[in-house]
């Protein structure tokens, strides 16, 4: 099955997306193509979208390399040293973002989101988008719908999946608070990495490519030589089917589910997606994001996933206090509310 992708195609080999050792040849499943199975992970120190100071620039010089990695590794050495006694745990900035206190819910011990600039072709990137050439997603149409549910505006652009902000009921929380889908829609499409839990398994036969993540242990299900489905259902992860280019897979999605939320993107968005065997520890993803109705042009990037170690188990539901302390304080502040005479206001 064959799709007329040329443009994706064209755009890629402009950003630097040239395949990796050209004399490589990956191992082939029994069908002959390309095997894809395996231990992946997709965690990196580099952004998304490119920091503005790096213009349309795609690879950091060796000394912004250097310095990136160096600081990284400094800070992952002080979080993981005994903690100084004159200070208290609250006043060390322990979370990855670099919060304290009450606003860091993971400190260090718990997170693991990378700790080398991510490398494509070995060239050290900017970003994780490549276009447009400024390396960030495009602004809003201003006839763009609003996201849609409770979601704003803010969590959408973030990567934010699903509802949130209210605590009447669960319902009213985000996928990833009530355990249905990862956070920051690590499952994809677009496939990105999170503050932790960055591993995936890879799995496939001729005619399917599940990919099992280890955050909220999704499973998503492209299926090779498939038709888009018909009778109006929009699954979580969306509707993928796939095609072989020559030694590249290339997927193609559509049909969110209408809680998930792709960076604030329509019900009318599709994603294309490429994964190409590159190395024997190396697999190069790219994606393409189209979405007329929310963006003037597609934007889209590309990254390698790293050879890693097994998925563990990921217990959500069994460890998930957190929805539960939600809820549970919205109750407590409209009880007192109430004995105050006043009413809460979610």
């Amino acid at each position: 099955m064959t799709k007329p992708v040329l443009a994706f195609a064209i755009a890629i080999s402009l950003i630097g997306g040239a395949a990796q050792g050209a004399d490589y040849k990956p191992p082939r499943m029994a069908d002959g193509r390309p095997s894809l199975e395996g231990y992946w992970n997709n965690g990196t120190l580099t952004r998304m979208e490119r920091d503005a100071k790096y213009g349309t620039r795609l690879n950091l010089t060796p000394d912004e390399l250097a310095a990136i990695e160096k600081t990284n590794d400094e800070r992952s050495a002080r979080l993981n040293a005994p903690t100084p006694q004159s200070k208290g745990v609250d006043d060390l900035p322990e979370c990855q973002s670099g919060a304290q206190g009450a606003a860091c819910g993971y400190n260090a011990g718990w997170t693991d989101p990378g700790s080398r600039v991510m490398r494509v072709g070995g060239q050290a990137r900017t970003s994780l988008i490549t276009f447009p050439a400024n390396g960030r997603i495009p602004p809003r149409l201003p006839t763009a719908p609003r996201v849609r549910g409770r979601l704003t505006q803010a969590d959408a652009e973030r990567g934010e999946s699903g509802p949130a902000g209210q605590a009447d009921n669960p319902e009213n929380r985000s996928l990833g608070e009530r355990c249905i889908m990862s956070f920051g829609i690590s499952a994809g499409p677009v496939m990105t990495s999170q503050l932790y839990n960055n591993n995936y398994q890879f799995v496939q036969t001729p005619d399917h490519l599940a990919i099992w993540v280890e955050m909220v242990h999704d499973v998503r299900v492209i299926r090779i030589g498939g038709k888009h489905r018909t009778d109006g259902v929009r699954p979580y992860m969306g509707d993928s089917i796939g095609w072989w280019e020559g030694d590249t897979l290339v997927a193609e999605t559509i049909n969110y589910h209408p809680s998930q939320n792709l960076r604030g993107a329509s019900p009318n968005v599709k994603v294309t997606e490429r994964f190409t065997r590159v190395g024997a520890d190396r697999i190069r993803y790219q994606f393409r994001v189209e979405d007329p109705t929310v963006w003037a042009e597609p934007w889209g990037g590309e990254y390698e996933f790293a050879a890693s170690g097994p998925v563990y188990e990921y217990a959500c539901h069994e460890g998930n206090y957190g929805l539960e302390g939600i809820l549970a304080g919205a109750r407590h502040e409209e009880k007192t509310a109430a004995a105050q005479g006043g009413a809460k206001s979610d």
